[in-house]
């Protein structure tokens, strides 16, 4: 009997957090993303997930506050984190992707998205918080459309309105009837696909990682509390699986930070370039 068997058993574990009629395991899914709302303003329910959005908000101003408050030649331990962090985006991601002509005026927003996307990643493996905003899609939507109006608005004030579109859509070099097939080809990836597949790649990882800490949460207390001994060894295998793929979860979150962030970088410094 595989543990997928085991959990799936309606007469032979009996859970402790995700139940369902006449005391079967449910297996999480995308419901368990549908938080209840701890309150309601203006008529509008205040969700946990709301309330992580504003304190991570809180998190960053406090802490780039905090660090650069009382600068020194040798830096405290706080300003040397702020600085690390800081140095980072802006060697590492925005003048390497961008140029060293334009990449301070972008510096600020990147590393303002940088952080804002790694703090509300993290929640998912704090306790007590334990759940990573940008599993929910809508909070991410708006990050990919601010990323796509940058570099489009970008690309314009360089190249121009049609300019830019002939820039981002036919390849330097390449003349002749080969255009008919890749101009809307490169319209279709460089200009229309870009901000969804910067959304769904975070959304993706946050929402399946997430789906796979409950599973193992879950499934153990449940298998804990069947009752069975053997069930019980089960169960604590998933806990320590559990604890496994958190830590796991921790390099993805600082990726997905990092990879939408070097992508934004990326587009940017593609519109602003002079050949394509």
């Amino acid at each position: 009997m595989s543990v997928l068997d085991v959990i799936q058993a309606p007469t032979a574990v009996q859970p402790l957090a995700a139940s369902g009629e006449g005391g079967e395991f449910v297996a999480p899914g995308p419901g368990s993303f549908e938080l209840p709302p701890w309150a309601e303003v203006a008529g509008f329910g205040l969700t946990k997930s709301m309330l992580l959005i504003v304190l991570s908000a809180v998190i960053i101003i406090g802490f780039t506050y905090a660090a650069s408050r009382k600068s020194a030649v040798v830096p405290g331990r706080l300003q040397f984190a702020g600085e690390a962090v800081y140095g980072f985006v802006r060697n590492t991601l925005a003048r390497d992707n961008i140029g060293s002509e334009h990449f301070m005026k972008f510096v600020p927003y990147l590393f303002s998205l940088f952080l804002f996307i790694l703090v509300n990643n993290y929640y998912g493996i704090i306790p007590f918080l334990q759940f990573p905003t940008f599993s929910r899609i809508g909070y991410i939507v708006p990050l990919a459309l601010i990323a796509w109006f940058t570099y489009i608005g970008v690309g314009m004030w360089k190249h121009g309105v049609l300019g830019y579109f002939k820039h981002a859509t036919m390849p330097g070099g390449v003349k002749g009837p080969i255009l008919i097939l890749l101009v809307p080809l490169e319209f279709f990836s460089n200009i229309l696909v870009r901000p969804v597949t910067l959304t769904l790649r975070l959304f993706g990882n946050m929402f399946a990682g997430h789906l796979l800490l409950i599973l193992f949460a879950t499934g153990g207390a449940a298998l804990l509390s069947s009752g069975n001994l053997l069930y019980g060894a089960v169960g604590i295998l998933s806990f320590g699986l559990g604890i496994g793929v958190s830590f796991l979860e921790a390099l993805v979150m600082f990726l997905q930070a990092y990879v939408f962030t070097l992508l934004t970088s990326m587009y940017i410094g593609e519109a602003l370039a002079d050949e394509h």
